[in-house]
């Protein structure tokens, strides 16, 4: 069902309670409209006149998910795609028919990769069920009967019946134990840049994101935790809001305060004047310095746990005829969405609790939800909303579903919408996590890479987020493209130092993608101590057929690699897989006299092995682009007195429209694999622009960002 925000805010005050059948229900929706419409399976509901609703489970944050599951169901379905349109599945009902639609979590960009399989063989599953029906009602073998967007037809008696006349019939009969997917050569929808579903609409502003939630009789309110990670409430005065217009009650948890109100204004206005005592839990002296040195003692240690050891890189490097060494940095950096952190709860008098927030991970929100509340899974509803960024924060609800719940705990039969505040979303994050990397390799007389020895120090996203994924002192969003890199180099080395101080620190879109940035810069700085061209370099050390040396290849043919630019502008290349693709870029920059940098072109190669939207995919690395030219060029977050500087955009610079340089997306998928489109764009930005700008100026950055760097030529 499509709803805009005003028919949502209609039907929240003419509905109340039965708000919950707009997102989560359609069946009952349907049917109390006298609409009647029929479930075939789980992913496919059909309504007599043949429009098809296709569910999913993932969320929806601007990749385009929503559509591209969508076209991979409708593709196998043999449906007429102008007549679908998709639905969000309700986590509760996930969870009482035992997790039917697999996977809830949308992150790593497995959206599409890690699903498709199964809402393909829905799609089949559910053609098949469609066109054995009208052949029991025809009585002739379901193998004489075709079907095209979604006509089933018998040839030999020229019948004919569509699938909202069959959908019923369809549904009482057993799915297939096996079915047979299309060759992607053969498909029709998928593959094929279809429109998306949500485009139109939130041109519009029609669809309905976490902070647009309204509900009858719904109070607001604004949190503050302590400004010192780790922190307690020792203490809260609040006589003065408490008197303050609108003020409905003083929340105190263990860490966090938060003042309910008739709307979020007056709460986070009376939240100022509550005058709070924290106890900072012995860390408020840290610093960005005090992590710095934490970070570097870590590279220091001589028993660290390594990551990939291949031959005797230390006695390669004893041999070697030139020895290069590099020490990188890059900073904490928040996600910065644009939709600050929100959950709008409501614990009913019967004992039901419904959650409405924008979530990465519907099924931790739901957990989380019941844990807080106190209740079992199935007296549970979390309500998927459109998401106003994600970029990985909001794969970790267990902060902002918490606190939402616990406020409407403590205002049993009041719904209440919890809405953080830009300072408090900037300064309480899961960071991407600060780090330090030094490289040492060893090249022979001409110039080859025969050992490389590489130290990462930073701290570990899974020892806070999922600690059972550590292996022997390894965190593997730590290390990778470091410990698996595609270069043919006989000797490696790579330690780990995992030093986890007081931040936390998350999974931030492409986790580890610094790593990319170290070791492509470093590469070049090989090969500029070889006396090689930056291409022909890493082509060297790739084998032949290796999908890194293809979309190489490819990228450095869409670029023109080699031919002559405009005067003052200057290319760099890198290249980096990840995330079940492989991607390399070429950036053409100039850097004026006094220094300004002018990114004019990139260029982005990436083999994902399929491609579902190919507009879609332009989109995503484009995207990517913005995002990481961003970080690249200004984003850092700092500590100082335990806390983080930063509090807003006037802080945490965003780039600019006149920035965004021209970007052009060559999509060369091999096939054979599925890999993703939601990070891997972003992998080579920083690296490609950072030799750019060496080429331009002859300066290397070796930490980010950009604006700390003279980039006058020396």
């Amino acid at each position: 069902m499509k709803i805009d925000r005003r028919e949502f805010i209609k039907a929240s005050a003419a509905l109340g309670g039965g708000l919950s059948l707009e997102f989560s229900f359609p069946l009952a929706a349907m049917a109390a409209r006298g609409l009647p419409a029929t479930e075939v399976n789980a992913w496919v509901v059909i309504h007599p006149d043949d429009r098809v609703v296709v569910r999913i489970a993932r969320s929806e944050m601007g990749q385009g998910t929503y559509t591209a599951l969508a076209q991979l169901v409708a593709e196998e379905l043999d449906c007429d795609w102008a007549r679908v349109s998709s639905e969000f599945a309700s986590p509760n009902e996930h969870i009482r028919r035992k997790r039917i639609w697999g996977s809830m979590s949308t992150g790593g960009s497995q959206g599409v990769r890690s699903s498709q399989d199964y809402v393909r063989r829905a799609g089949a599953a559910a053609r098949v069920m469609l066109v054995n029906a009208a052949a029991a009602r025809w009585g002739v073998p379901a193998a004489d009967c075709t079907v095209e967007r979604g006509l089933i037809s018998h040839g030999p008696s020229r019948r004919s019946l569509r699938y909202g006349e069959v959908a019923a019939e369809a549904a009482k009969l057993e799915p297939p134990k096996a079915v047979t997917l299309r060759d992607p050569k053969d498909w029709k929808i998928a593959g094929k840049s279809m429109k998306r579903f949500d485009i139109p609409d939130k041109v519009m502003g029609k669809p309905v994101f976490g902070v647009d939630v309204v509900l009858p009789g719904m109070l607001h309110a604004s949190i503050a935790q302590c400004p010192v990670f780790g922190g307690k409430l020792k203490s809260v005065d609040s006589a003065s809001a408490e008197k303050m217009r609108g003020v409905k009650k003083v929340v105190r948890e263990t860490d966090f305060v938060a003042v309910v109100a008739d709307n979020w204004w007056r709460a986070d206005q009376a939240l100022q004047k509550l005058r709070i005592e924290w106890d900072e839990g012995g860390n408020g002296n840290a610093s960005t310095e005090s992590i710095m040195a934490m970070l570097r003692e870590g590279l220091a240690d001589p028993k660290l746990p390594s990551a990939k050891r291949l031959g005797d890189a230390d006695a390669a490097l004893a041999t070697a005829v030139k020895v290069v060494e590099a020490e990188y940095f890059s900073p904490y950096i928040n996600h910065a969405t644009m939709e600050p952190q929100t959950c709008t709860a409501w614990l009913k008098p019967e004992g039901f609790l419904e959650v409405w927030t924008s979530t990465q991970n519907a099924e931790a929100s739901m957990a989380t939800a019941a844990e807080t509340a106190g209740l079992p899974l199935e007296k549970v509803e979390v309500h998927k909303m459109m998401l106003g960024g994600g970029f990985g924060r909001r794969g970790a609800p267990q902060d902002f579903v918490r606190q939402g719940v616990l406020i409407a705990k403590s205002m049993p039969g009041t719904p209440v919408k919890m809405m953080w505040s830009r300072a408090e979303d900037m300064q309480h994050g899961y960071y991407r996590p600060a780090s330090v990397v030094r490289m040492k390799a060893g090249l022979d007389a001409q110039g080859t890479v025969t050992a490389m020895r590489v130290g990462i120090a930073c701290p570990s996203i899974l020892a806070i987020l999922r600690p059972e994924g550590i292996d022997k002192g390894i965190d593997f969003s730590a290390v990778r493209t470091l410990n698996d890199m595609p270069y043919a180099i006989p000797n490696q080395q790579v330690d780990y130092a995992m030093r986890n101080g007081h931040v936390p620190v998350g999974f931030w879109r492409a986790p580890g993608l610094q790593n990319a940035y170290y070791r492509e810069c470093f590469i070049d700085e090989l090969a500029v101590a070889a006396g090689k061209d930056p291409l022909e370099y890493r082509l060297a050390m790739l084998k032949p057929g290796d999908k890194n040396r293809l979309v190489l290849e490819a990228v450095a043919k869409a670029a023109n690699w080699g031919a002559p630019l405009a005067p003052g502008v200057h290319r760099g290349i890198a290249v980096s897989d990840g995330f079940g693709s492989y991607t390399a870029m070429v950036a053409e920059v100039s850097v004026s006299a006094t220094g300004e940098l002018k990114a004019h072109r990139l260029v982005l190669a990436i083999d994902s092995g399929h491609v579902v939207n190919p507009d879609t995919c332009r989109a995503q690395a484009e995207g990517n682009i913005a995002f990481m030219l961003g970080a690249t060029l200004y984003q850092e977050n700092n500590v100082k007195n335990g806390r983080m500087v930063e509090s807003n955009f006037h802080e945490f610079r965003l780039l600019g429209i006149s920035q965004m340089p021209k970007v052009e997306t060559v999509l060369v998928p091999t096939g054979g694999f599925w890999g993703g489109h939601g990070e891997p764009g972003a992998l080579c930005v920083a690296p490609a622009l950072c030799n750019a700008i060496f080429a331009a100026t002859g300066k290397r950055i070796r930490s980010l960002p950009l604006k700390y760097h003279d980039l006058r030529r020396a």
